[in-house]
């Protein structure tokens, strides 16, 4: 039996940055992966997904340069597209290796037995701590063949673009796919269960989003509950007790994901909760003594950045788990952040059209920043419009520190840049 000091199923985020860091401070570190390093995140998700937003944007850019007096066309290839994708995925991966450095990377399928151990290709390993972090796949549409539909996986794999695709669900994948497809000429229209896209963000961005999505072409249907998918993509839903259908070329199912399990859980004595992830405490710990689970395989915060946030913690770093940014880089883009709190708060809504560099760039939007109504201290922030993700950083940082509004505002931000409508509206929440 091979002894380490910690043991790590999954070579995504969560797990490879674990190592890394884990490595780095001395510890013999022993990581399996049976597919490629970087998980999801890097081979089909976060990445490849925002090669493709890159190029998107770049489109919609030039396809709305009238406005600043130029005249231009664009050919666009969306093989070529995918291409660069691939060749930034090969880059990164490169990069996961270097960075592991002393790991010891195992390319095979580990499966958890009692002890704890882990076995792999007939060998037995065992250590003090093993870390869990396999990710999630797309999760299937209930009560639907499979065969009548694709997966988020799926699409990426697409060299070229149906003319006419259904994407059902209205969360951030199927956003950010519609986004794409959309920019690359084919029609789309979305399908979402719930009153609203994007449920659990802010309503006043989701309904925002949903206008601008509608402006590019993209059709959205809320409130609608998908029944039936026939063999020639024809999708029928209903809506307010009445049927409808949907005529297109590609069915995208984009309702979730669920997470993978490393064979064996059972065996170990690893509890899985009722929704099918593995159950911890919050600092990580399953059921089974010494074994821990991080990322979307326990569903806790299923983002790239919050795996390797719980990564840190089961390593005993400081982390502030309370303060988790998400992106959704549709166009125009938006983010979020927020604090749990349970008071009453003071609002304050601020346009784009309020900040002289968005004027001069053109740049549509709206921020929303949240405080305490007593103390002033920060506990939201949401953003629509180019470089939310920016600016929602600088507003997680703040919220995270529990800053006040007051503080944020004293803060001296760069003349003419975007960030200032982080201090109007910290200036604006102090008076």
């Amino acid at each position: 039996m091979q002894k380490a000091d910690l043991i790590i199923i999954g070579g995504g985020p969560g797990g490879y940055e674990t190592a890394a860091e884990a490595a780095a401070s001395g510890l013999v570190v022993i990581l399996f992966e049976k597919g490629h390093l970087g998980g999801t995140c890097l081979n089909r998700g976060c990445i490849p997904t925002k090669c493709l937003c890159a190029g998107a944007e770049i489109l919609e850019t030039i396809r709305n340069s009238t406005r600043f007096g130029i005249k231009a066309s664009a050919t666009a290839s969306y093989a070529s597209a995918v291409e660069r994708a691939a060749e930034v995925i090969s880059e990164l991966r490169g990069g996961i290796a270097d960075m592991l450095g002393t790991v010891k990377v195992i390319n095979a399928e580990a499966r958890l037995a009692e002890g704890p151990r882990v076995i792999a290709d007939g060998e037995e390993y065992t250590a003090q701590r093993i870390i869990i972090a396999t990710g999630s796949c797309p999760a299937p549409l209930r009560g639907i063949a499979p065969s009548l539909y694709h997966s988020s996986d799926d699409f990426l794999s697409l060299t070229e673009l149906p003319r006419r695709i259904t994407v059902v669900g209205g969360g951030v994948i199927g956003l950010e796919m519609a986004s794409v497809a959309a920019a690359y000429g084919s029609d789309v229209t979305v399908l979402e269960f719930c009153k609203e896209i994007l449920p659990g963000m802010d309503t006043d961005i989701a309904k925002r989003l949903r206008n601008a999505l509608g402006k590019r072409g993209i059709s959205i249907v809320t409130d609608a509950r998908v029944t039936g998918i026939d063999a020639d993509s024809t999708v029928r839903y209903t809506k307010k007790d009445k049927e409808f259908t949907v005529e297109s070329d590609y069915v995208l199912a984009a309702v979730g994901r669920r997470a993978v399990l490393p064979d064996g859980c059972a065996d170990a004595g690893i509890a899985v909760n009722e929704r099918g992830f593995i159950a911890t405490d919050d600092r990580f710990r399953t059921s089974a003594n010494g074994v821990y689970a991080i990322g979307d395989v326990n569903g806790k915060c299923m983002l790239a950045h919050a795996a390797s946030a719980q990564g840190r913690c089961v390593l005993g770093k400081t982390v502030n788990l309370d303060v988790v940014p998400s992106v959704v880089f549709t166009i125009p883009e938006c983010a979020f952040v927020k604090r749990a709190i349970d008071c009453e708060t003071r609002t304050i809504k601020l346009p784009y059209a309020s900040n002289g560099k968005a004027l001069a760039s053109g740049q549509d939007g709206l921020l929303k920043l949240e405080c305490e109504a007593e103390s002033g201290i920060l506990t939201s922030c949401s953003v629509l419009g180019p470089h939310a993700a920016d600016l929602v950083a600088e507003a997680a940082l703040a919220i995270s520190r529990k800053l006040t509004a007051r503080e944020l505002c004293e803060s001296i931000h760069a003349h003419p840049t975007l960030s200032e409508l982080l201090q109007t509206a910290a200036s604006a929440l102090c008076r």
